[in-house]
């Protein structure tokens, strides 16, 4: 449908999503863009997108709020097609729910597992609380936080997220825990590690 901004083929079924609400959806997507962002910005090979049309499958093509994804060379999944859209299935999802019975947590996440998405981050507004889940032998398992509160990718090597700090507000200290995966042994490998 491209006279429309925002229309999700999910599962055969075609949503429209309704407008987008300040504090229940657009400052926390910009928050969590701030974040992949600059995650992108020190690592080549790897690129940020905000409500990308993705196309999953012929039943598939969601439009979630952010995509990371690892360009071919750096063993990424995706491919950008003629007509500029990104077809398979990014390294990671992002979306922004307003609540825990949205499609975002049942449709499209059982779409997004089953065509390979790595990993999923769901931020439920409406509970202040983010899950982040990692595919593990074709099942959705949640990452559980380190014990100083740090949620940390298996996918994106320095990918760090002080949960609590996200989720009050605090953009300096979501960005110095990242700055700390960025300068991690584990950030500088994948960096440095040349192309497959």
């Amino acid at each position: 449908m491209p006279h429309l901004k925002k229309a999700e083929l999910i599962e055969g079924v075609v949503y429209m999503p309704s407008p987008i609400r300040a504090q229940n959806h657009a400052y926390p997507q910009s928050d969590l863009d701030l974040w992949l962002g600059v995650y992108a910005s020190e690592t080549p090979g790897v690129l940020c997108a905000c409500t990308p049309t993705v196309r999953l499958d012929l039943d598939n093509e969601p439009q979630p709020d952010l995509v990371l994804h690892k360009l071919p060379g750096k063993g990424g999944q995706t491919r950008i097609s003629v007509d500029d859209y990104i077809e398979g299935a990014p390294e990671l999802v992002v979306e922004i729910v307003g609540s825990s019975r949205a499609y975002d947590l049942h449709q499209k996440k059982g779409a997004y597992r089953r065509n390979g998405v790595r990993e999923y981050l769901a931020w439920i507004t409406s509970e202040q609380r983010l899950i982040w889940w990692e595919l593990k032998e074709g099942e959705y398992q949640e990452i559980i936080p380190q014990a100083d509160g740090v949620l940390k990718s298996a996918v994106f090597p320095g990918l760090w997220l002080d949960v609590q700090a996200l989720l009050r507000g605090e953009k300096k200290t979501v960005l110095a825990t990242l700055r700390k995966g960025l300068e991690s042994p584990e950030h500088q490998s994948f960096v440095s590690a040349p192309n497959p």
